[in-house]
């Protein structure tokens, strides 16, 4: 990490720096952030009916007994099953029940007491993997030149799908910090919400998913067992969709004290902040939304793809981040020169570091490993040209153990408890986001039948017949066993060149006639 990630570093050792951003009178301004009076007085679970006033409080509710009386630290706990809101009276319905708001200390109801189902995480192994500070002050800017890692916060969302479709047109990625049941959206693993098919698609699409808790509480005012308990209860309902939870998380509020610090390095979590704050969740319509672009744009001014590299906070639950900011930032990107990351590609630590599998195992090696097939025979390519085309030889393996696939493991997912499939990122499992695009056949078994063994039929120039072959992404991750038409095979080279255009990215195969 670079001298800034340092310093502050240096400066959280000192007693009298509290708070992760700041705001302390004669202490340094660490980055530009804002108090955290400030960015705690920002909330951005705004609900429409906030937005109309329209909250009871106060005297505005008849008080009677603890079912619609005053509750909290002063009052005491509501009846069972109903909910604190954050004015402090009993009640039903997402006024009263919704996090982060509602005191879920004095209301039973409240929907941060709901648990995932399934058992707990907390004694799953977590050793610390790479070379990325675990715990302690933070982590505020990215260590790889020419790097920009936009982060969403607080989704997913009715929006998140809409920013998933503009990274992939910009062949972007970046890391989603997410939720587990804030803002009233209900729990993500939830089966019958459209969330769990997002959280898929944005893993299968190589995009980072890191934790920012269950229901987005402040981590420095809860206490230690509610500390891990956000924890836990946000890495169950991530492994009840992908089998594996994250490493990377982000405090709610940007606040995580020294007992939270503490903590999060104990449960092996690298506590991300960020350098550059668009604020788009004060300027959540079309007549603000420039400030946050001028937030951007000013947040990297004067920066060089050779010297600079940035890390971008914004909020995928609010409609100007989906359909105006994240354009106009990719844009920006794009012309500078700089590269859209995810936060694990711009601390320049390895994908494999990212999850955590529900047996405690790091990932196995995924997307951005290249696997050299072993080259068997020749085949005839064309008119009378004789060109070598790979084959897989047969090799042994390990049925997987803990849910991990592939790579440098050779463990396969044929007859393990986790699912036959081996998913493109290296993980045992049954649903689409194992079985279907990018599905490892080498390593599993594949939502078209096919497994271990990838061959290669006889294609002339202008033949209509199907091949099987082994494709190679642009940025060199692996798609196996993907049947495809080819617009031409060149006879000479035998290169099978823009041949198919895949659902997640544009893949590109080559057979060199003398090496593969």
């Amino acid at each position: 990490m670079r001298s800034t990630s340092l310093l502050t570093a240096c400066l959280a050792a000192v007693p009298v720096i509290v708070s992760a951003h700041g705001g302390i009178p004669g202490a340094p301004k660490i980055f530009g952030r804002h108090p955290m009076a400030h960015i705690k007085a920002r909330n951005v679970f705004v609900s429409p009916m906030e937005k109309r006033g329209a909250i009871p409080t106060g005297p505005h509710l008849d008080p009677r007994a603890n079912i619609d009386g005053q509750c909290g630290a002063q009052y005491g706990s509501c009846a069972a099953g109903y909910c604190c809101s954050s004015a402090g009276y009993c009640g039903k319905g997402p006024e009263y029940c919704n996090s982060p708001d509602c005191q879920f200390n004095y209301g039973s109801g409240c929907d941060a007491n709901k648990t995932p189902p399934g058992d707990s995480t907390a004694s799953i192994a977590r050793p610390k993997l790479g070379n990325v500070l675990y715990g302690g002050a933070g982590i505020y800017d990215c260590t790889v030149p020419g790097t920009i890692a936009l982060t969403y916060d607080d989704g997913p969302y009715i929006y998140t799908s809409d920013i998933l479709d503009i990274l992939k047109s910009y062949n972007a990625k970046a890391t989603f910090f997410m939720t587990g049941i804030n803002n009233g959206k209900g729990e993500i693993d939830n089966a019958s919400t459209i969330y769990p098919a997002i959280i898929k698609r944005a893993y299968a699409e190589g995009h980072q998913i890191a934790s920012h808790t269950w229901s987005h509480q402040d981590l420095s005012a809860i206490t230690q067992q509610q500390r891990k308990d956000q924890m836990y209860k946000q890495e169950r309902a991530l492994a009840n969709i992908l089998g594996f939870f994250p490493t990377y998380m982000r405090p709610p509020y940007s606040s995580c004290n020294g007992p939270c610090q503490t903590d999060m390095a104990t449960l092996g979590y690298h506590i991300s902040y960020f350098d550059v704050d668009t604020d788009d969740y004060d300027n959540d319509s079309p007549t603000l939304i420039q400030n946050a672009k001028n937030n951007f744009v000013n947040g990297i001014a004067g920066g060089t793809p050779q010297n600079n590299d940035y890390l971008v906070i914004g909020h995928d639950i609010h409609e100007q981040t989906a359909h105006n900011l994240t354009a106009f930032m990719l844009d920006q990107i794009k012309s500078r020169g700089y590269r859209a990351v995810t936060m694990g590609e711009c601390m320049g630590d390895g994908p494999s570091n990212w999850y955590r599998s529900v047996g405690g195992a790091p990932a196995s090696t995924p997307v951005s490993t290249v696997v050299t097939p072993v080259k068997t025979s020749t085949s005839t390519v064309g008119t009378g040209s004789t060109s070598a085309v790979p084959t897989s030889t047969t090799t042994a393996r390990i049925i997987s153990p803990d849910a991990t696939c592939g790579g440098a493991t050779n463990y396969t997912c044929a007859g393990s408890a986790f699912g036959s499939c081996c998913s493109v990122n290296g993980w045992c499992g049954a649903t689409d986001a194992y079985c279907g695009n990018g599905c490892n056949a080498l390593f599993g078994t594949c939502n078209n039948g096919a497994s271990v063994t990838v061959s290669s039929s006889v294609v002339s120039k202008t033949s209509s017949q199907s091949s099987t072959l082994i494709f190679i992404q642009k940025d060199n991750s692996l798609i196996f066993n993907q049947t495809v038409t080819p617009k031409y095979v060149h006879p000479r080279r035998s290169i099978l060149d823009d041949l198919y255009q895949h659902q997640a990215s544009y893949v590109h195969a080559c057979i060199e006639s003398s090496e593969i």
